[in-house]
């Protein structure tokens, strides 16, 4: 089940406010900036889809986001527990960062955390399948894909080059919760 948790940024102990509704969820983040949708496949997609079938299932709600915000590309990434760089790529998206453009991101299946830290808060928002979050450019946050990460997700960028990070130097992510 989808969720957010508000922290203080200087106490990680004690949640401000939690939801695990949809609709809360999305008021709170919009509040910030920040979007959150959840999507349906226009087919089925059985067990373990390829990358190809996964975009066709969703290219119509894709074609939306890129006539809305001018995306140039998109591709399928999946982590599975007997991936041997688990533990390195865990490691590095746990580290505060930002991108010079929009992180956007759609679970097709399973789950991963997003953590942002802004204007004095950190908000970490649970995504499972059928979540699209869009993390606005500039955002410091972190990504916690557990450590038996098990997901496939859509990813869709402003920059061909995909996925670009500037780390912050801020050990800010060791002291809030992480994903199981």
């Amino acid at each position: 089940m989808s969720a957010l948790t508000i922290f203080s940024d200087e106490q990680p102990e004690e949640p401000i406010w939690q939801s695990t509704d949809a609709t809360a969820i999305q008021k709170q983040l919009a509040s910030i900036g920040v979007r959150f949708e959840r999507w349906r496949a226009d087919r089925a997609l059985g067990g373990n889809p390829a990358p190809k079938a996964v975009i066709a299932a969703y290219q119509h709600e894709i074609d939306r986001l890129v006539a809305e915000k001018g995306y140039q590309s998109w591709d399928v990434i999946s982590m599975r527990p007997d991936n041997a760089q688990r533990e390195t790529l865990r490691q590095k998206f746990l580290s505060e960062h930002t991108h010079g453009e929009d992180e956007v991101r759609f679970f097709v299946e399973g789950a991963g955390l997003f953590c942002l830290h802004l204007e004095g808060e950190i908000f970490q928002i649970l995504c499972e399948k059928n979540d699209l979050i869009s993390v606005p450019a500039d955002t410091r946050h972190w990504f916690d894909m557990g450590s038996a990460p098990n997901f496939t997700a859509i990813r869709v960028f402003d920059n061909p080059e995909g996925w670009v990070a500037h780390f912050t130097g801020d050990k800010i992510a060791d002291a809030y919760p992480r994903l199981d």
